[in-house]
């Protein structure tokens, strides 16, 4: 099998150079790792120090991003993506890869997180390598259960039923792409199963540079989980719950903000994306004029 890496980046380059070394320690090395970037700075000095490493330019987007990685992953079975600032442990790709070869019907998986910073102010690439370090998995290293949808961050695709059906990253989800990867990651799961790897375990240190403006966010947070409900990759009785939570969320703690999340700007997206829902005009596109 032969099993690419990809990553779509933008003003990272610092926190990529960290995970780009973490991934040589893995015991079973990718074929192929591919790095999407927009600008020559997310990338710099990085292709002098990781010269395997293929770095193609791209317009900004994640999903427009990862279209590129899998365009350009042709000769691989399975692709792996990770974000810019996703640690992942040793045997993350070798759990991978015998996964998907015990699993003939899996057509995605994700792995465990041991350590979310995008639920929090975000951890930093030393606290980041001491929580792999001490972490100690003992039970089933191949251990596996259904699962509803990857998780961005980490998460493989296995790359023939995603040919064979014409399966891409929706960018009509732009930036940020709130919800980019349940939508991908649904519509592959019509073909096969999606399945959760315990002993796949790496940490997201969920670093706040780089990240859309809470406007946008707030917006998206609303906006795209009723537009994937309409195309039939979210249920609606996921759909509604999620955007009342955030709104809900956004409202309440607006009264007393965490320093790292822009609370009255995700309020604000927020209420826009329920007027532009009532007028009819609502769209994830739309953030590109916020």
């Amino acid at each position: 099998m032969r099993i690419a890496i990809g990553i779509a980046t933008r003003g990272r380059a610092v926190i990529l150079g960290e995970v780009l070394a973490e991934l040589r320690r893995q015991s079973r090395a990718p074929d192929r790792v591919i790095i999407c970037h927009v600008t020559a700075d997310d990338v710099t000095g990085l292709a002098e120090r990781f010269p395997v490493v293929e770095f193609i330019a791209s317009p900004a987007g994640l999903p427009r991003q990862r279209n590129v990685i899998l365009d350009a992953a042709t000769d691989c079975d399975a692709v792996l993506f990770l974000d810019d600032d996703f640690l992942p442990a040793p045997d993350y790709l070798a759990v991978t890869e015998r996964v998907l070869d015990l699993h003939p019907d899996c057509v995605v998986t994700t792995g465990t997180v041991i350590a979310d910073g995008a639920k929090g102010p975000g951890i930093s690439v030393p606290e980041g390598r001491a929580i792999l370090a001490e972490d100690r998995y003992d039970a089933d290293a191949l251990a596996v259960m259904p699962h509803f949808n990857g998780y961005g961050c980490n998460m493989a695709f296995r790359m023939a039923p995603l040919r064979a059906h014409g399966i891409r990253v929706d960018e009509q989800l732009p930036l940020y792409a709130w919800y980019e990867d349940i939508d991908v990651t649904r519509a592959l799961g019509r073909h096969g199963s999606i399945l959760r790897l315990a002993g796949a375990r790496g940490v997201h240190l969920g670093s706040k540079s780089g990240r859309v403006a809470g406007n946008r966010l707030g917006y998206s947070q609303v906006v795209n989980p009723i537009y994937l409900a309409r195309k039939g990759t979210f249920p609606w009785s996921h759909a509604l719950p999620s955007a009342g939570r955030h709104i809900a969320m956004n409202a309440l703690r607006s009264f007393a903000p965490e320093p790292h999340v822009d609370r009255f700007g995700r309020l604000k997206g927020n209420l826009v994306a329920l007027w532009d829902l009532l007028r009819g005009r609502a769209h994830p596109m739309r953030i590109m004029d916020l």
